[in-house]
Protein backbone atom coordinates (compact mmCIF):
# COMPACT_ATOMS: atom_id res chain seq x y z
CA UNK A 1 0.00 0.00 0.00
CA UNK A 2 1.55 3.63 -1.04
CA UNK A 3 0.27 6.86 -0.54
CA UNK A 4 1.19 10.18 -2.57
CA UNK A 5 4.39 12.22 -1.09
CA UNK A 6 4.56 15.43 -1.16
CA UNK A 7 8.27 17.27 -0.93
CA UNK A 8 6.41 20.81 -0.23
CA UNK A 9 6.84 23.62 3.14
CA UNK A 10 3.58 21.81 4.53
CA UNK A 11 5.07 18.44 4.72
CA UNK A 12 6.57 17.35 7.91
CA UNK A 13 9.37 14.73 7.68
CA UNK A 14 9.62 12.52 11.10
CA UNK A 15 12.37 10.03 11.44
CA UNK A 16 13.21 7.68 13.94
CA UNK A 17 16.86 7.51 15.14
CA UNK A 18 18.15 4.21 16.20
CA UNK A 19 18.50 1.67 12.96
CA UNK A 20 16.94 4.55 10.65
CA UNK A 21 19.34 7.49 10.64
CA UNK A 22 22.26 5.21 10.17
CA UNK A 23 22.25 1.38 8.71
CA UNK A 24 21.84 -1.36 11.63
CA UNK A 25 25.24 -2.83 10.79
CA UNK A 26 26.79 0.10 12.55
CA UNK A 27 25.68 -1.91 15.51
CA UNK A 28 24.91 0.57 18.09
CA UNK A 29 22.00 -0.79 19.64
CA UNK A 30 22.98 -4.16 20.22
CA UNK A 31 26.10 -1.96 22.50
CA UNK A 32 22.70 -0.29 24.06
CA UNK A 33 20.98 -3.79 24.99
CA UNK A 34 23.79 -5.13 26.55
CA UNK A 35 23.82 -2.05 28.66
CA UNK A 36 20.28 -2.66 29.49
CA UNK A 37 21.38 -6.34 30.31
CA UNK A 38 24.09 -5.22 32.28
CA UNK A 39 21.35 -2.93 34.36
CA UNK A 40 18.78 -5.12 34.75
CA UNK A 41 21.23 -7.42 36.08
CA UNK A 42 23.09 -4.93 38.69
CA UNK A 43 19.69 -3.68 39.67
CA UNK A 44 18.20 -7.14 40.15
CA UNK A 45 20.87 -9.25 41.34
CA UNK A 46 20.61 -11.59 38.66
CA UNK A 47 22.45 -13.21 35.96
CA UNK A 48 23.08 -12.01 32.37
CA UNK A 49 20.43 -14.78 31.37
CA UNK A 50 17.80 -13.98 33.73
CA UNK A 51 18.14 -10.05 33.13
CA UNK A 52 18.07 -10.56 29.18
CA UNK A 53 14.59 -12.42 29.65
CA UNK A 54 13.21 -9.66 31.96
CA UNK A 55 14.46 -7.37 29.03
CA UNK A 56 12.92 -8.55 26.75
CA UNK A 57 9.26 -9.09 28.32
CA UNK A 58 9.64 -5.66 29.55
CA UNK A 59 9.98 -4.68 26.20
CA UNK A 60 6.77 -6.70 24.98
CA UNK A 61 4.44 -5.66 27.71
CA UNK A 62 5.58 -1.98 27.99
CA UNK A 63 6.78 -0.83 25.11
CA UNK A 64 10.47 -0.14 26.00
CA UNK A 65 12.30 -1.79 28.86
CA UNK A 66 12.80 1.23 30.86
CA UNK A 67 8.61 1.61 31.01
CA UNK A 68 8.51 -1.60 32.22
CA UNK A 69 11.50 -0.82 35.01
CA UNK A 70 9.68 2.41 35.90
CA UNK A 71 6.28 0.63 36.57
CA UNK A 72 7.61 -2.45 37.85
CA UNK A 73 10.79 -1.06 40.10
CA UNK A 74 10.33 2.87 40.28
CA UNK A 75 13.92 3.39 38.44
CA UNK A 76 14.93 7.08 37.76
CA UNK A 77 15.01 6.84 34.30
CA UNK A 78 17.39 9.44 33.80
CA UNK A 79 19.86 7.08 35.33
CA UNK A 80 18.69 4.24 33.31
CA UNK A 81 19.12 6.48 30.38
CA UNK A 82 22.49 8.04 30.70
CA UNK A 83 24.08 4.27 31.82
CA UNK A 84 22.24 2.87 28.87
CA UNK A 85 23.74 5.36 26.12
CA UNK A 86 26.88 5.45 27.88
CA UNK A 87 28.45 3.90 24.50
CA UNK A 88 31.21 4.34 22.00
CA UNK A 89 30.18 6.09 19.24
CA UNK A 90 32.99 5.74 16.60
CA UNK A 91 30.82 2.72 14.17
CA UNK A 92 29.16 6.31 13.32
CA UNK A 93 30.50 8.14 10.45
CA UNK A 94 29.53 11.64 9.04
CA UNK A 95 27.25 10.93 5.83
CA UNK A 96 27.01 14.11 3.50
CA UNK A 97 24.49 12.18 1.09
CA UNK A 98 22.15 11.71 4.19
CA UNK A 99 22.98 15.59 4.91
CA UNK A 100 22.51 16.33 1.51
CA UNK A 101 18.98 14.87 1.14
CA UNK A 102 17.53 16.09 3.95
CA UNK A 103 18.82 19.42 3.24
CA UNK A 104 16.78 19.26 -0.48
CA UNK A 105 13.43 18.52 1.97
CA UNK A 106 11.33 21.45 2.03
CA UNK A 107 9.38 21.01 5.58
CA UNK A 108 10.09 20.93 8.66
CA UNK A 109 12.32 17.85 9.54
CA UNK A 110 11.79 16.05 13.45
CA UNK A 111 13.82 13.33 15.39
CA UNK A 112 10.93 11.27 17.18
CA UNK A 113 12.50 8.47 20.03
CA UNK A 114 12.61 6.44 22.89
CA UNK A 115 15.57 7.56 23.38
CA UNK A 116 16.72 10.88 24.91
CA UNK A 117 17.91 14.21 23.81
CA UNK A 118 21.69 13.81 24.95
CA UNK A 119 22.05 10.65 23.04
CA UNK A 120 20.29 11.77 20.08
CA UNK A 121 22.44 14.87 19.99
CA UNK A 122 25.21 12.63 20.19
CA UNK A 123 24.21 10.68 17.47
CA UNK A 124 23.03 13.33 14.93
CA UNK A 125 26.17 15.40 15.78
CA UNK A 126 28.36 11.94 14.21
CA UNK A 127 26.29 11.80 11.29
CA UNK A 128 26.65 15.31 10.29
CA UNK A 129 22.85 15.96 10.11
CA UNK A 130 22.14 17.99 13.21
CA UNK A 131 21.98 21.14 11.84
CA UNK A 132 19.49 19.30 9.76
CA UNK A 133 16.97 18.83 12.51
CA UNK A 134 14.09 21.47 13.82
CA UNK A 135 13.70 19.47 16.94
CA UNK A 136 14.35 16.49 19.10
CA UNK A 137 11.09 15.03 20.56
CA UNK A 138 12.42 12.66 23.42
CA UNK A 139 10.89 10.10 25.62
CA UNK A 140 11.57 12.48 28.51
CA UNK A 141 8.93 15.40 26.45
CA UNK A 142 6.88 12.45 25.96
CA UNK A 143 6.42 11.87 29.77
CA UNK A 144 8.37 8.57 29.51
CA UNK A 145 5.48 7.59 27.74
CA UNK A 146 6.77 5.25 24.97
CA UNK A 147 5.83 4.78 21.33
CA UNK A 148 3.80 2.86 20.49
CA UNK A 149 1.95 4.69 22.91
CA UNK A 150 -0.85 6.74 21.55
CA UNK A 151 -0.36 9.34 24.18
CA UNK A 152 3.65 9.72 22.95
CA UNK A 153 2.59 10.79 19.48
CA UNK A 154 -0.29 13.24 20.83
CA UNK A 155 2.06 15.38 22.82
CA UNK A 156 4.42 14.82 19.77
CA UNK A 157 1.83 16.28 17.58
CA UNK A 158 0.79 18.91 20.13
CA UNK A 159 4.51 19.81 21.10
CA UNK A 160 5.30 20.85 17.12
CA UNK A 161 2.04 21.68 15.80
CA UNK A 162 2.01 19.03 13.32
CA UNK A 163 -0.89 18.12 10.78
CA UNK A 164 -0.82 14.09 10.84
CA UNK A 165 -2.26 14.62 7.10
CA UNK A 166 1.08 16.01 5.96
CA UNK A 167 3.61 13.66 7.54
CA UNK A 168 5.91 11.21 6.82
CA UNK A 169 7.05 9.15 9.63
CA UNK A 170 10.14 6.85 9.23
CA UNK A 171 10.45 3.73 11.77
CA UNK A 172 12.58 0.26 12.05
CA UNK A 173 9.99 -0.92 14.39
CA UNK A 174 6.66 -2.19 12.76
CA UNK A 175 4.72 -1.70 15.58
CA UNK A 176 5.41 1.85 15.98
CA UNK A 177 4.47 2.89 12.90
CA UNK A 178 0.57 1.87 13.72
CA UNK A 179 -0.25 4.85 15.78
CA UNK A 180 1.64 6.83 12.65
CA UNK A 181 -1.29 5.78 10.27
CA UNK A 182 -3.39 5.64 12.33
CA UNK A 183 -3.14 9.66 12.79
CA UNK A 184 -3.13 9.88 8.97
CA UNK A 185 0.32 9.81 8.56
CA UNK A 186 2.37 8.35 5.64
CA UNK A 187 4.60 5.31 6.95
CA UNK A 188 7.79 4.20 5.77
CA UNK A 189 9.14 0.84 7.50
CA UNK A 190 13.11 0.88 7.41
CA UNK A 191 13.20 -3.11 8.00
CA UNK A 192 15.91 -4.55 9.61
CA UNK A 193 16.71 -7.82 11.05
CA UNK A 194 16.45 -7.01 14.50
CA UNK A 195 14.18 -9.63 16.82
CA UNK A 196 12.21 -6.29 17.53
CA UNK A 197 11.77 -5.01 13.98
CA UNK A 198 8.51 -7.13 12.76
CA UNK A 199 6.65 -7.11 15.85
CA UNK A 200 3.06 -6.58 15.41
CA UNK A 201 3.41 -6.08 12.17
CA UNK A 202 0.05 -4.99 10.29
CA UNK A 203 0.47 -4.60 6.46
CA UNK A 204 -2.44 -1.87 6.32
CA UNK A 205 -0.65 0.66 8.63
CA UNK A 206 2.92 0.07 6.70
CA UNK A 207 3.36 2.31 3.20
CA UNK A 208 6.22 1.69 1.65
CA UNK A 209 9.21 -0.39 2.70
CA UNK A 210 12.86 0.03 2.69
CA UNK A 211 15.98 -1.61 4.03
CA UNK A 212 17.90 1.51 3.98
CA UNK A 213 16.29 5.36 4.00
CA UNK A 214 18.74 6.69 1.54
CA UNK A 215 17.00 3.39 -0.96
CA UNK A 216 13.85 4.89 -0.26
CA UNK A 217 14.57 8.77 -0.80
CA UNK A 218 16.92 7.45 -4.48
CA UNK A 219 13.09 5.55 -5.21
CA UNK A 220 10.59 8.66 -4.04
CA UNK A 221 11.93 11.86 -3.35
CA UNK A 222 11.79 12.63 -6.87
CA UNK A 223 8.12 11.39 -7.61
CA UNK A 224 7.09 14.12 -4.52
Amino acid sequence: MTKVIQNSPETTWIFDLDNTLYPEKCNLFSLIDLKMAEYLSNLLQVDRIEARRVQKDYFVRYGTTLQGLIKVHNVDPEDFLNFVHDIDLSPLEENKELSATLGSLQGRKFVFTNGDVPYATRVLERLGIYHQMDGIFDIAKAGYIPKPNARAYERFIGEYDINPLNAVMFEDMARNLIPASNLGMTTVWVRTASEWAGIDYQAEHIHYETEHIMDWFSAHLEEA
